[in-house]
């Protein structure tokens, strides 16, 4: 008799929560062990897709057919068609991100991502099978208010604090996707706090705790956030912290291919950690998974907070989008770590925009 199959954290994080890979290659999505929910994206995995020898003789089609039309329709195409490679290799969506050099842009924001519907339509990937990354700034998020009420489905981006979540389902979002890690840490281990228990320890967690409960009614008070679907994490660095994603009541872990590689090697060993999160529920906001004891401290604190925070959570009644976003922009401005953060990762991907620019341009001069 056989004996039973040891499971690895992948096979036991699955189990947990959605587990979606950030990450392009069609070929390492179609060896992954396990069949993703979503592929997510952002401008530096495009770019780098779009400069993959399998990707070349497309990229010389599409700028033959649109040259007339700038590298920014180019590139749209592109992104859509590189997603369309491994529509058929995942369980749900596809994720792109309208320009992060335009996220204090409505009007910018709302043209790429109808841009972005356009080219969906015609690649015959229908709404539900895609959605959009929108940065959370007022303005970004005022196009959501608009691309929502078009059936256009969003995922708010970019997003650090318990404001700006809150503002994403003022716009009617379908998901957010809170960070973990600030962008620069991935490349500056300096700044990667690498604690053993991530779900206690890391000074992230409260903020993603509080943004998986605070808006699924865990104060007891009506969900205000009744719009949004599901929460993404992302911005693991390591294995253990992608663990840590389904005991803190994520509903979706967005996985790089490098953590995942680690994900499936590890042998799981239920004695060995700190905690388990449960398995996931038929509609993971109105059917919220209870509490664990050990997590609930992570309720009254905010290790990142302001130093003049008063210990309360942000009320769900301000209206964040009024006005072009001005509310938000004041509580972005108001906690230090979400601006700084913001500005980081909104700066991080234009450089990823920019080098795609430059690639289409240069294909244009050639072509």
């Amino acid at each position: 008799m056989g004996s039973k199959k040891t499971q690895t954290w992948l096979e036991k994080l699955e189990e947990q929560l959605n587990v979606d890979v950030d990450w392009m290659d069609p070929e390492y999505i179609k060896a992954m062990p396990i069949r993703p929910h979503d592929q997510t994206s952002n401008q530096l995995w495009v770019d780098i897709q779009l400069g993959h020898p399998s990707d070349a003789d497309l990229l010389v089609r599409a700028v033959k057919e649109m040259k007339d039309k700038g590298w920014l329709a180019i590139y749209t195409r592109m992104a859509v068609l590189m997603c369309k490679k491994n529509i058929d290799l995942i369980q749900g969506r596809v994720l792109l991100q309208t320009l992060p050099s335009k996220a204090y842009d409505t009007r910018a924001t709302l043209d790429h991502a109808r841009l972005y519907d356009e080219e969906f339509a015609k690649a015959g990937i229908g709404r539900d099978r895609y959605c959009i990354k929108i940065p959370s700034t007022g303005p970004a998020l005022n196009a959501a208010k608009i691309l929502s009420s078009e059936g256009i489905p969003t995922l708010g981006t970019a997003l650090f604090g318990l404001p700006q979540a809150i503002a994403c389902s003022q716009a009617g979002m379908l998901y957010i996707s809170p960070y973990f890690n600030e962008t620069r840490a991935h490349d500056d281990l300096s700044l990667w706090p690498d604690v053993e228990d991530p779900a206690t320890q890391h000074p992230m967690s409260a903020r993603i705790f509080h943004f998986s409960k605070h808006i699924d009614g865990y104060t007891r008070k009506p969900a205000r956030i009744e719009h949004v679907d599901r929460m993404f994490s992302l911005s693991f660095i390591s294995a253990k912290e992608a663990m840590a994603a389904g005991e803190m009541g994520c509903h979706s872990a967005t996985i790089s291919h490098t953590v995942l590689d680690q994900l499936t090697k590890l042998k799981y060993d239920g004695t060995k950690q700190p905690g388990e999160g449960t398995p996931t529920t038929v509609h993971v906001y109105k059917n919220p998974a209870p509490v664990s004891e050990r997590l609930r401290s992570l309720a009254k604190v905010d290790p990142l907070a302001a130093a003049e925070w008063d210990g309360k959570l942000t009320s769900t009644d301000v209206d964040y989008l009024a006005n072009g976003g001005a509310e938000l922009t004041k509580a972005i401005e108001a906690d230090p770590i979400t601006k700084e953060r913001l500005a980081i990762a909104l700066e991080l991907f234009t450089g990823g925009e920019n080098r795609s620019k430059d690639k289409i341009d240069q294909a244009l001069r050639t072509h």
